[in-house]
């Protein structure tokens, strides 16, 4: 492409394999040290560092200093969206890694998306609010909203709609969950959704990574409150 945004600096951003993996640590939404991206990319810190400062420039990071540390951060939830729809991609095409162990599964049941819930779960909460006509398409470029019943069951959750609607970003987004090649909320109303599920103890993050932990009573209550029949 002569003209246009250059993809080909963020293709080649995200396509060095350390680089890939500082990205996809940063998924879970968490602020990191160049020491702890170092050692979850099995990279060593000067090399972390020369990474981490061609994902800043590249505008993919942005940091912060607090005291003697510097944190990383992805620099937006776009960002978030494209690396999970090259993560699907990448699933469709077979580009697979090998197996790693038993996080692997707990992942594609629940985890992160750098503030939203991904995931099977995640996708039977979009279908659910899809299959009962909570969710349209708006005017806005094919964007999604909510419909009158869907705000009402929504403001029934106890979230407060209102903020979330004078907030900048899109209030519901589509964002392509890479383990089940289908669609799961972002947005707002998505990272809202995460942080209520938390409140009530349904879920619970794992101390490092990006799996979440769906309790007991949060299975029982997510599959009351949004019914779907299973996908797989």
């Amino acid at each position: 492409m002569k003209e246009g945004p250059d993809i080909a600096r963020i293709g080649a951003l995200i396509g060095d394999p350390a680089r890939a993996n500082i990205l996809g640590v940063l998924l879970g939404g968490k602020a990191l040290t160049a020491t702890e991206l170092a050692t979850e990319a099995g990279i060593t810190g000067q090399t972390a560092s020369s990474h981490l400062k061609k994902l800043v420039d590249g505008g993919l990071l942005t940091q912060t200093k607090q005291g003697r540390h510097r944190y990383f951060v992805l620099s937006g939830p776009e960002v978030a969206a494209v690396l999970e729809a090259v993560m699907g991609l990448a699933a469709r095409k077979g580009h697979t890694r090998v197996q790693t162990g038993p996080r692997d599964p707990a992942m594609r049941v629940a985890r992160v998306c750098y503030d939203h819930l991904a995931g099977d779960m995640a996708v039977r909460i979009f279908d659910s609010l899809q299959s009962r006509s909570f969710l349209k398409v708006t005017q806005d470029k094919g964007a999604l909203g909510l419909t009158e019943d869907g705000e009402r069951f929504i403001s029934g959750l106890g979230i407060d709609l209102a903020s979330l609607k004078s907030a900048r970003r899109p209030l519901c987004r589509a964002c392509l969950d890479w383990s089940e090649r289908r669609n799961h909320l972002a947005g707002s109303l998505g990272a809202a959704l995460l942080v209520r599920f938390q409140q009530q103890g349904w879920l619970r993050r794992a101390k490092t990574g990006r799996t979440v932990f769906v309790s007991p009573n949060g299975e029982t209550e997510l599959r009351r409150l949004f019914p779907i029949e299973e996908h797989r």
